[in-house]
């Protein structure tokens, strides 16, 4: 809304946005999206992933739509190719594969030597997440770290999620930067705090809320240049012809509370490289 905002559009004036919230139910998606086809909407922003897009496309093949995920979508299949998405689709994708997930497992093996298992929250597989789960424990494993997979598909999920993670003890938590990871954020690091286990995620709104380190994508940046294939489509751009763009910046944030809450220590090396810490 910002972004649109920036480039002259303002809601209630000269557009109108029509909001579908599916409360982290995916199986609601697809009958969201076809309520707004029938409404004949001039383009539909998907958020939260791949899901919203892949249940969008199903629905139509004529409204444009605009995504952005955290999941490669050529190899999903969302996209034929990043240049020329081709169809009704395009958007950004924020997926880097095994190099973004290794370098946030590297700096969680940095500020915690002795790591060796890993929780990874995560949904069960589905349409756009399986490379998710292949690419991060292929960076595991070539730090020398164990990930075991645990399954949240909805906010239910995540007491049982917890139970299983008790019983694996890992050295710390991590997952998908998902809508319900995120929208959850404050149980998954009030268990660690509890259970004074460290958490890692890409987004910085983990950090915010107490994770230990993030790294990964500014989403509100990414959030606001959504904005801009929107004004590009509404303008005459075919979505087929707009290449998918992918994020070049990254960005390091460390919680010094949450560090001294569990009792680390980190380098001075380590802080140096953040590009913020919390204190």
């Amino acid at each position: 809304r910002q972004g649109l905002k920036e480039m002259g559009y303002v809601e209630g004036r000269n557009v109108q946005i029509e909001y579908r919230w599916a409360e982290f139910q995916n199986d609601r998606l697809r009958e969201l999206a076809a309520d707004l086809v029938r409404r004949s909407v001039k383009v539909i922003a998907t958020i939260g992933g791949s899901p919203p897009a892949f249940a969008t496309r199903a629905v139509t093949t004529q409204i444009p739509v605009v995504f952005y995920s955290g999941v490669d979508p050529v190899k999903s299949g969302l996209v034929k190719s990043l240049n020329r998405p081709g169809g009704n689709v395009t958007g950004l994708s924020f997926d880097t594969g095994t190099a973004i997930v290794g370098k946030r497992l590297e700096w969680l093996k940095r500020a915690l030597p002795g790591a060796r298992r890993i929780a990874y929250i995560r949904p069960r597989p589905s349409a756009g997440q399986l490379p998710w789960s292949a690419e991060t424990a292929e960076a595991a494993r070539a730090l020398g770290l164990e990930l075991t997979l645990v399954a949240a598909d909805g906010p239910d999920d995540f007491d049982a999620a917890f139970v299983e993670m008790l019983r694996q003890r890992p050295d710390a938590i991590s997952g998908v930067d998902s809508p319900l990871n995120i929208g959850n954020r404050a149980r998954i690091i009030e268990f660690a705090a509890r259970e004074r286990v460290p958490v890692v995620f890409g987004l910085r709104q983990f950090t915010e809320a107490g994770a230990l380190i993030s790294y990964g994508v500014n989403l509100p940046e990414v959030e606001r240049r959504a904005a801009l294939y929107v004004d590009k489509i509404l303008k005459g751009a075919k979505p087929g012809e707009l290449p998918i763009e992918q994020p070049t910046r990254f960005e390091l944030v460390i919680n010094l509370k949450t560090a001294a809450a569990l009792g680390l220590k980190l380098s001075q090396e380590l802080l140096l490289s953040a590009d913020e810490v919390i204190t």
